[in-house]
């Protein structure tokens, strides 16, 4: 029989990312924050390529942000509901951490699967920030897949895209919990 960790298998279970808009300082320090980094980065990579890398977002930077939404926004004619919505998830955040795809030139190995392994990235940091007790959520919205706010706002090379931001924070409210896959839809068994 395999050895169980129990502990870990019951986190996952239960685990439940907290909405970013109940997230509040304080955040953690850097000492901590790389710990979560460590963690995230021991992720599934076909070729040990690390097609992703971090960007730490403080809450100065974040500021910076979301003052660059409304111009662009009006450049991309986007709604006054969605750009009110872009602002606020920068403007209200104290922490949070870009994950960007920064696929490696290959021809060994497929970039759906670089992709793949920014997205587990995203999971794993997430994961690991609420493992550490803090507060944790997965977001992106429309300013994350425009290449030009990335560029400006990011410095993101051409070839590189946000695969999420994960906002990092104190817990001010525990969220309900949701509903959840009926795993009887979503399982086909094959025996044969």
């Amino acid at each position: 029989m395999p050895e169980r960790n129990q502990a870990a298998l019951d986190f996952l279970l239960n685990r439940r990312s907290r909405p970013a808009k109940t997230l509040r300082g304080p955040v953690p320090d850097r000492v901590e924050l790389e710990v979560i980094l460590t963690a995230a980065a021991r992720t599934p990579d076909h070729g040990k390529l690390e097609p992703w890398r971090f960007i730490v977002l403080e809450k100065a930077a974040l500021t910076r942000l979301a003052a660059l939404i409304p111009a662009r926004a009006a450049a991309l004619d986007i709604p006054a509901d969605k750009i009110e919505k872009a602002v606020a998830q920068y403007r209200d955040a104290d922490l949070a951490v870009a994950v960007v795809e920064a696929p490696v030139a290959t021809d060994k190995f497929p970039k759906i699967e670089q992709t793949y392994s920014a997205g587990a990235v995203c999971l794993s940091l997430l994961n690991a920030a609420l493992a550490s007790g803090w507060g944790a959520n997965w977001l992106s919205g429309w300013a994350s897949h425009d290449p030009e706010f990335c560029r400006f706002g990011l410095g993101l090379a051409g070839h590189e895209r946000i695969a999420g931001f994960i906002h990092i924070g104190t817990e001010t409210k525990t969220p309900p919990e949701r509903p959840r896959p009926d795993l009887a839809q979503k399982i086909t068994w094959v025996s044969e």
